[in-house]
């Protein structure tokens, strides 16, 4: 019984890892979330997993193939 229970709970907790979202609609539902808490100027970015980076993993997607990078502020313009 405390078998089947611990396979179950194991077998819940893995879901979310098997899961292979798409990263544009991580990126939206993070990008929802963060402005409904009230943040006006920020960027979420899309990197392939091994890509180095000193700024903030929010999400993995893409079957952990990508990682969504957070950085608060505005984005940076383009010179012209």
């Amino acid at each position: 019984m405390k078998a089947v229970a611990l396979l179950a709970t194991l077998a819940f907790a893995a879901s979310p890892a098997l899961a292979k979202k798409s990263c544009e609609d991580l990126k939206a539902e993070l990008e929802a979330k963060i402005s409904g808490k009230g943040v006006k100027a920020f960027t979420l970015t899309i990197v392939p997993k091994d890509e180095q980076t000193d700024l903030r993993v929010v999400g993995t997607c893409e079957g952990g193939a990508k990682k969504i990078t957070y950085k608060r502020g505005a984005a940076a313009e383009a010179k012209k």
